[in-house]
Parts: C-alpha cells; structure tokens; sequence
C-alpha cells in the first residue's frame, strides 16, 4: 500500500451516526476509510453489511479509552498510509434517563469516553494529520443548553479568551470532583454528565484550532458539532433524524475543501456555525 493513500478514520463507527459516516465517506472520500469499533465482532458485522451495499470500508479494532489501543492505530496508520487525512472523533456514550447508577459513576464512566478518551485518540493521532486534514469533533446542543444552566463563573471561564487545554481538562476534572463529593449544585454544575462532557469536547475543539493554526502543516481544519436528534441506540431511537441524515454535517465538515477559511475551531449545526450557548 502506498505511503501517500489518503485516509479517513472514524471512532465508534460499527453503528449509529458513525457507521452513516463511514458510509458517506465510502462514497464521497477519495482514499481509505477505516471503520472501527472497540468490539471486533460488532466491527466485523458492521463492515459484512456495508460491504453487501458494494462498498469496502477497512475495519481496525480501537478503543478510544485504552492507550495502547489509540497506539496501535497510529502505527497502523504510521505503516501503511504515512499520515492521516480525516479523523472523526464520533465515538460516546450517554446513560439512560432511567439508570440506576449513582452519578458519580456516571460522570466518572461518561467523561472517560467523551472528553479524556476522544482528548487521548486527538493526542495520539494528530502528529499523524497531513496537511489539508480534517478533524470533526461530534459534540451535541446538549452542551449548549447544558451550558447556559451552568454559573455565569462557570460560563465565564468556558469563554476564557485565554482558553487552553490545560484549563478544559482542570473544568472537567471539576466536575467529576464535584460529582463524586455530591455538592454539584454549590459549585454550580448540573448534574448532567453527557452535556458536560460535550462542553469540554466544543471547548477543546477551539482550543486545538488555536494550536494547529501555529503548526508548521497548513491548513489543518478541526471544527466540533451537533448532528442533530438521531434515532440511534443512544437515544432509545427517539430522535426524528435517520443515521444518514445525522451524517450529513460531520460529512459536511469532513470534506470541506483544501484552503477552508470557515468553518474553523468553530461548533456548526445543520452546517451553519452556532454559538457554544
């Protein structure tokens, strides 16, 4: 395989928006795209069905949470195409409204994958992003609204114009401290560990736009957004969208053109660019 093949990864994709993904990009990208799942199973038979529609997607197993699962796909990726042309950091997980875990193993379990395992998978992957490559981060409104019910001192440290990686990591870190002692409201969170997970996913998303826009690669484009309300597991299959419909943005975003000047580090619904909160 060549060195120079492009090619487009994306997290948590044997179902659900991911797999539309992958789907869209089998017919819209012009190099590889890699499928992957943390279950080698369900990748599989995710990759059976797409192929039985005539297209040829490339399974790898990772596991967004697991260090030397992320490794293990950049030296992939390392070997066999030199570099990394799109990355899609869909992968996530939500508990169910009725769930009767305590929240703070909610919060603990939802931010390991949200925000520290898709924060990880960037770390890993972007010394591999070529020039020209783009990076969607699948965040959700429910940051936005989830946001807006957080303390205006809180809002004000989300809009720090002094904003850095550090800072997003100590919030959540915060929170999940909060969540654990039980005085969430005091410190002024809601106790909604999904929305707050994707707050630090749109606010780390800004953050790594100021810190490619410095980076010797032109043009390397990283943009978080909201793919609507899917009917996929997660939702218990109540949203009114279909996966293909959920797909259209992150495609959108993942085939923006060589040179885009917007959107970029910006958080984007139905393919328009829409305030944090």
């Amino acid at each position: 395989m060549s060195g120079s093949k492009r090619v487009a990864v994306v997290t948590g994709s044997n179902k659900g928006i991911g797999y539309a993904i992958v789907r869209g990009l089998c017919k819209q990208f012009q190099g590889d795209v890699i499928l992957t799942a943390r279950n080698e199973a369900n990748g599989k038979a995710a990759l059976k069905k797409l192929n039985a529609e005539g297209l040829k997607p490339v399974f790898h197993q990772l596991d967004i949470t697991d260090v030397a699962s992320v490794q293990r796909m950049r030296d992939f990726l390392h070997k066999n195409y030199g570099g990394l042309d799109v990355l899609v950091n869909n992968a996530a997980i939500a508990y169910k409204s009725a769930a009767t875990e305590p929240f703070s193993e909610q919060a603990v379990v939802t931010m390991a994958t949200n925000f520290w395992g898709t924060l990880n998978a960037c770390n890993v992957l972007f010394p591999l992003l070529r020039p020209h490559a783009r990076v969607i981060n699948v965040s959700s409104r429910l940051g936005s609204s989830t946001a807006s019910r957080c303390t205006q001192e809180l809002q004000k440290r989300f809009l720090d114009t002094e904003l850095s990686l550090a800072k997003v990591e100590q919030l959540m870190k915060e929170f999940v401290a909060s969540a654990k002692a039980g005085n969430l409201k005091a410190k002024g969170w809601p106790e909604q560990a999904y929305g707050v997970s994707k707050i630090g996913v749109t606010l780390m998303t800004i953050v790594q736009q100021r810190q490619l826009n410095a980076d010797k690669r032109p043009d390397i484009v990283v943009n978080s957004c909201c793919p609507g309300y899917v009917a996929t597991d997660m939702t218990s299959h109540m949203g009114q969208k279909t996966i293909d419909e959920g797909a259209d943005t992150p495609l959108y975003l993942a085939l923006l053109p060589p040179n885009t000047a917007s959107p970029k580090g910006e958080f984007v619904c139905e393919r328009k660019i829409t305030k944090i909160f």
